[in-house]
């Protein structure tokens, strides 16, 4: 069964994941952009041994405590191969990854099936990732709104065949995005203005 740790990191507000099989002693972190001391206290404390980092995408805000991380840890650091392209300011210098996944990638970590979900838009390596019923959508879907395309590697088009296929999706995931609050995928379909003008 999956366990899900948000901690809250940074001037953005960016939410970092913790995830594991209940039983599982390893973990996976999703999105450690800031405060790498915060999220390995976080890791200690629940007894945990860091196997690997998910980046949603390559923003610096999303992938700020991932070197650090990774040299203390010696864990895997998965990104989607397109964002390797990013402008070096958007991403804090070159960045850090030791392996690429892709749309339809299945990976097997800290007890728990991850699937990729290619979902361009915010960037072009921008992906989503199922874990049981959860989808962490990173910037793609937020609750109300979506993430922003006017940054470079950023498009309109893409997002919108972005959410379409999410507003697609069953069964009803529960979201937990980049920032701000959790959300369910049928409220968004429901009540979210980018996702009901898909």
């Amino acid at each position: 069964m999956l366990t899900v740790q948000a901690l809250v990191l940074g001037a953005y507000q960016t939410n970092c994941y913790i995830i594991h099989d209940q039983h599982a002693a390893g973990c996976c972190v999703i999105d450690p952009g800031y405060d790498p001391e915060t999220i390995l206290a976080a890791l200690e404390a629940q007894g945990l041994t860091l196997e690997a980092i998910l980046l949603t995408h390559g923003h610096f805000d999303h992938v700020g405590a991932v070197r650090e991380l990774a040299a203390d840890t010696g864990c895997q650091v998965y990104v989607c191969a397109e964002d390797l392209a990013l402008p070096q300011q958007l991403t804090a210098g070159p960045l850090y990854h030791t392996q690429t996944y892709a749309e339809g990638s299945r990976l097997h970590l800290a007890g728990l099936d991850i699937t990729v979900l290619h979902t361009p838009g915010h960037t072009p390596g921008s992906v989503c990732l199922q874990v049981e019923d959860a989808l962490f959508s990173g910037d793609t879907l937020f609750a109300g709104s979506c993430g922003r395309t006017d940054l470079p590697g950023g498009s309109w088009d893409a997002m919108t065949r972005s959410l379409a296929r999410l507003a697609a999706l069953e069964p009803n995931y529960w979201v937990l995005p980049g920032h701000g609050e959790s959300t369910s995928l049928s409220e968004e379909t429901k009540y979210n203005p980018y996702m009901r003008a898909q």
